[in-house]
């Protein structure tokens, strides 16, 4: 019997090679695109569909809204903010990689699932609403830098020492340190997004006026010293008191990179960094949303 293409009889191993080279069916087992190309795509149609939704989101009426509670009220929606980040930072996660597998997964490894288009709409919704909860936490930041008497900005501060409180009198191993370590990047790169929105927001209402900046930056600046005195006292006493070295920081790192590199392999189902946003339970695409 001869391929239809090359007429070559499969009888011998060149036309085995050949028929195998030219033949259709073959090409029928290759990918149009690559597993984290993929996973782009849908990264992308994700980020434009629901930065549209956003448009229907007031935020003049959400700022107004949060302006008119008391500081007390603040504080504790704000802290109920935070815990609500990280529940919804880490069920994301999962959709994301429901969503990332279904449409990616191989044909000999077919599984029972609801499908791709329901994975996807969960996905949209998710973000969406994480996107939401997040704007709303810069909201609060916003109104916190904008109040007159600064009471709720300082009240916010000291919230960073109670984690000081809560940890440097745990038992920890080097696991539970590496795990609040990339708690702590995770958290401190949101915050720094989050000044980034605040401080847009506010320049907007200025006209741009360069001068305003100035007026915002005494207070930029109070909000990321505390929050790096707050890791650095943390840290340190951790260290002292569970008699870990500061060479572990080292291994912590070289672990990241780790997943850095494994993550830029040929058949990766990701893109490059999303390995060690996976691992820091941080996950971008509610941030991009805003941004």
């Amino acid at each position: 019997m001869e391929c239809g293409v090359t007429g070559i009889p499969p009888c011998s191993h060149r036309g085995l090679t050949a028929s195998r080279t030219f033949c259709p069916l073959y090409f029928s087992d290759r990918r149009l695109l690559q597993p984290a190309q993929v996973c782009d795509i849908l990264k992308g149609v994700i980020l434009v569909i629901c930065y549209f939704m956003m448009h229907y989101v007031d935020y003049s009426m959400m700022y107004h809204l949060i302006r008119g509670q008391s500081v007390i009220k603040l504080y504790i929606i704000y802290n109920m903010l935070e815990v609500a980040d990280r529940l919804f930072s880490s069920f994301g996660q999962d959709i994301l990689d429901a969503l990332y597998w279904t449409a990616t997964e191989p044909k000999e490894r077919k599984r029972a699932h609801i499908g791709v288009i329901p994975h996807f709409f969960m996905a949209v919704l998710y973000v969406f609403l994480h996107a939401i909860l997040i704007m709303v936490q810069a909201t609060t930041l916003n109104v916190a830098f904008n109040s007159h008497n600064k009471s709720l900005l300082t009240i916010m501060m000291s919230n960073n020492f109670v984690e000081i409180k809560g940890s440097v009198f745990k038992k920890f191993e080097k696991n539970n340190l590496f795990q609040m370590s990339n708690s702590d990047i995770k958290e401190r790169f949101t915050n720094y997004v989050l000044l980034l929105i605040v401080c847009l927001r506010n320049m907007e209402q200025f006209s741009w006026n360069p001068d305003h900046l100035w007026v915002l930056f005494p207070d930029v600046c109070m909000v990321v010293a505390s929050e790096i005195a707050v890791d650095i006292v943390k840290h340190a006493f951790i260290t002292k008191f569970n008699d870990i070295t500061a060479d572990v920081y080292s291994e912590y790192r070289a672990s990241l990179a780790f997943d850095l590199v494994s993550s830029r392999q040929k058949n990766a189902y990701t893109d490059y960094s999303d390995s060690v946003s996976r691992r820091m339970g941080f996950i971008p695409l509610p941030l991009a949303v805003l941004v």
